[in-house]
Formats: C-alpha cells, structure tokens, sequence
C-alpha cells in the first residue's frame, strides 16, 4: 500500500515524533517500505545580516551537521532495515518544503508528530494542520 513514506521531524523537538516513529515503522514494515525523515530549518534572514554572509554560511553548515547527527541517532529507533530509512535536511518554510518534497519525490503517504492542540494553535494554526491542509496525498497525524 505505502512504498515511501515521508516523515518530516524536528530534530530540536524530539518528542513530537517519538510517537510518530512507531507509526511510520508499522505501515513500512507491512510493505517494506522505505522512509525518509526530512528536518527543516528555517531561512537565515539574508536581508538583515548582509554583512555577515560568511558566518551565515558556517551556522547553516552547522545547523546541518547537528540535523544529521540527530536524525541518525534518530534511526536507531526504527526496527527496520537501515538502509530502507534516508534522511534529507532542507531550509525553508515548513509546510511548504513538506508539500513539495512529497509531490516532486511521488511519496505515498506523510506521517507528521503533533503536539496536543491549544490555544496557541487554534487560533495560530500548526505546521500538521498546514500539511493536511494543502497536501495531495494521505496525512497521518499522530499525537
């Protein structure tokens, strides 16, 4: 049924997709497919620091280099075989990289961690509400 599932998490936040893990390792074991955690991190403002552009570019180096580290520590949870889970770290807007990556990569299903809606995010809105919200294929939210 699922081939490729997209699984975007926070690796700063760890705790919405502890849940979450368990789920997208279910539906890949049932037809042995394959994941992809995917960690966005949002867009220097290049317009206020234009003097600093090489420090900008050593913090998003380093900002990738700990999302990578967190996300293959992250693996380790899945009890699935290590080379059917991929990682992939993008800047940008959260429910905008999400949509894009799972039309132009022909994913089959997201599986996205939520945390327990409050105030906040009844009258702000999440990023899980925003991926249901414009996605073109099947969302599994887990909280």
């Amino acid at each position: 049924m699922y081939k490729k599932i997209l699984m975007p998490v926070d690796v700063f936040e760890m705790d919405l997709s502890d849940k979450a893990v368990r789920h997208a390792e279910f539906l890949a074991r049932t037809d042995n497919a394959s994941i992809t955690l995917l960690n966005i991190l949002p867009n220097s403002s290049r317009s206020l620091l234009r003097g600093f552009n090489s420090d900008i570019k050593k913090f998003e180096t380093f900002m990738v280099s700990e999302s990578e580290k967190k996300m293959n520590a992250l693996k380790r949870l899945f009890a699935i075989a290590p080379e059917n889970i991929h990682t992939e770290v993008r800047f940008g807007n959260v429910r905008d990289e999400i949509i894009a990556m799972s039309t132009k990569e022909d994913y089959d299903v997201i599986v996205i961690g939520s945390k327990t809606p409050g105030m906040t995010t009844h009258l702000l809105g999440s990023n899980a509400e925003s991926v249901i919200r414009y996605a073109k294929i099947p969302v599994l939210v887990v909280r």
